[in-house]
Formats: structure tokens, sequence, C-alpha cells
């Protein structure tokens, strides 16, 4: 840790918890913490603690609603100004709301995707940008995730928060290979709303009919499931994880409201769509890229459907990965 002291670090959500702890220690270590959070009383209570303890270093408070994109950059800017810039980031900042995804409120959905998702990915970015801007190649980002983002626990309270999670994991893998291809030392330790306001309707308008035996089917991607080494659809990746995550628990939800109601994911691989000609509308050649490499036809799609569908009302498909046989990854 020595050569940490001196440097500075960014500790979101640092008020209470895990964030308070983290920072506590690395002021402990010599390193000037700037501590982000909306309760800055809180934050500020730590300070004086740490400086009545006599630690080397310094906590910096900082009042930020992490919901606002302004916010943070303004925080960002506010360190660049004040302190330099960021050699060390950890995203910490996290909430859930105890809403599941039969019942759920859009509102509570909006919210946890925002600061667990966004506001990660937002801080991320500033963070390497202030990294790059001082030449800092040993900087390290530091996203705390949760076991939520590795397995869908079987309680409908916490379903979309794991799927936020699961975005996070993602997000991580994917900042870890652009770090790479940006041949760098730093290190790295949303589709998804509306999705889930289909899924909840659709749920509510078959019980209101007492229709026992609908399926609601998730187009998810082979991107919910493997992060492809390429910066372009990191982000987009993180979505299609958090489908994989909703998906699944949209299975146990429905399982606990002892209904036949069944849930699918299908997850294709390349499909000869217009899908990549509107995400590069700024770069047309990179949108006609299927003019070289083979890909699934909509119908093959389309089939796997009707397959999930006539299959008997006791089988329950979870999932179906797919791609060309000549798709590498």
């Amino acid at each position: 840790m020595d050569r940490w002291r001196g440097r500075v670090a960014l500790v979101t959500g640092a008020s209470s918890g895990i964030g308070a702890a983290v920072a506590k220690q690395l002021v402990q270590h010599g390193m000037k913490v700037v501590g982000c959070a909306r309760n800055y009383e809180r934050i500020q209570e730590l300070a004086t603690e740490c400086q009545q303890s006599g630690y080397t270093g310094l906590l910096v408070p900082y009042k930020c609603d992490l919901s606002n994109e302004e916010e943070i950059l303004s925080m960002f800017s506010a360190i660049t100004k004040q302190h330099g810039g960021v050699d060390v980031c950890v995203n910490n900042a996290g909430l859930a709301y105890p809403d599941s995804l039969l019942s759920g409120k859009t509102s509570s959905w909006s919210t946890m995707l925002q600061v667990n998702v966004i506001a990660v990915a937002i801080c991320t970015r500033e963070a390497y940008r202030s990294m790059r801007e001082r030449n800092v190649n040993d900087g390290h980002i530091i996203n705390i995730n949760s076991m939520s983002g590795h397995r869908v626990p079987a309680s409908s309270t916490v379903h979309f928060y794991s799927a936020t999670k699961y975005a996070v994991t993602a997000l991580t893998e994917g900042l870890r290979q652009e770090l790479h291809e940006a041949n760098t030392q730093i290190r790295a330790t949303v589709n998804v709303i509306a999705l889930s306001i289909c899924t909840r309707e659709a749920y509510q308008s078959m019980r209101e009919r007492n229709v026992n035996d609908g399926h609601i089917i998730n187009i998810n991607s082979m991107s919910g499931h493997r992060v492809t080494p390429a910066a372009d659809v990191h982000f987009y990746s993180a979505t299609k994880y958090a489908v994989t995550a909703l998906t699944e628990g949209l299975r146990q939800e429905l399982h606990e409201a002892n209904t036949q109601i069944r849930a699918t994911c299908i997850s294709p691989g390349l499909v000869c769509t217009e899908f990549l000609s509107r995400m590069y509308t700024q770069n047309p050649e990179k949108g006609s890229a299927f003019g070289s490499v083979k890909c699934l036809e909509a119908i093959d799609v389309s089939s796997a459907v009707m397959y999930v569908l006539s299959a008997p009302p006791h089988v329950q498909i979870g999932d179906i990965q797919m791609r060309h046989v000549e798709q590498k990854l």
C-alpha cells in the first residue's frame, strides 16, 4: 500500500457500510480520499474520526446524488481542480428496493438501474479519463459487486437488483478488456426497464383473465452469457447480462406464484437484421460487417420461439443459446 500514499481515491457511497470502511482504511494508509454520498454529514463525521485517530491521509466529504449525471460530472471536475485527479476509483454505492418483477414499480427499477449500473459506468469512464489525461498508468478501478451478480437468489424482492448486479459483472469484464486493448496497466477488479415493464403488465393481464398457461419469452443475446472483446458492445452486453438474470428471477417468481405460466430466454448470436446498421449509423462500414460474417437468419430465431411455444405444458425451457456454426464467440 505504500505506493498509494499521498494519491487520490474516490469512494462512492462512503457515508456508511462498506464504503465508509473502505474510505477509512484508505485514509489510514495515507491516501487522500474523496468520499461521496447524499448524506454529507455522515461523511463529515467519518472525516473527523479519521483526523482524531491521527491517520496520515485525508478524507474529503463530497455531496453527490449518483442518479444525476450532472452531479457526477461536477464532482469529477471539482476533484480535478482541487486534487489533480483520480488514481483509484471504488464504485461502491448501490441500492435495492423490494420490488418484484411481477408487480414492482417502474420508478424503483429505474432508480436501481441508474445508481447500480449507469452511475458505475459514468464514474468508470470519468476516472479512466482522469488517469489518462495525467498519464497515470497504474490506477485501479474497483467495482463493489455482489454475489447476486453471479447467481439469482430465490427471493422475488431482489430479482431486479440481481439483474443490475449481473450487469456490473459484465461491465467489469468489459472494462478489463478495454483497458487491455488500450495498452494500459490500469486495472479493473438499459433496454432492461422496458422489458421489465412489459413482463409485469403481461403477467398482470394473464392473471386478471385467469390465464394459467401463458408464456413470456425474452429475446436476449449471446452477449448476455459472455463478454466479447469489442469495446463498442460492452455496455450493451451488460444490459443483456441483466436480461439473463431477469428471466431467471421471473421463472422463480412465477413458481412462487403457483402458476403454470412459463418464462424463457432465447439468446441468439449474430442475426442478419438491421441491428448493426442502426447501431452504427455514424459508421456505415461497421454497420455492413455482415458481408464477411455468416450469421443466423431472423427465421432461425422465430423458429426457436415456435419450438418453445410448442413444448408440452410441463416442460420449462429456460434458455436457448444459438449461433451460426461458423460464429466463434
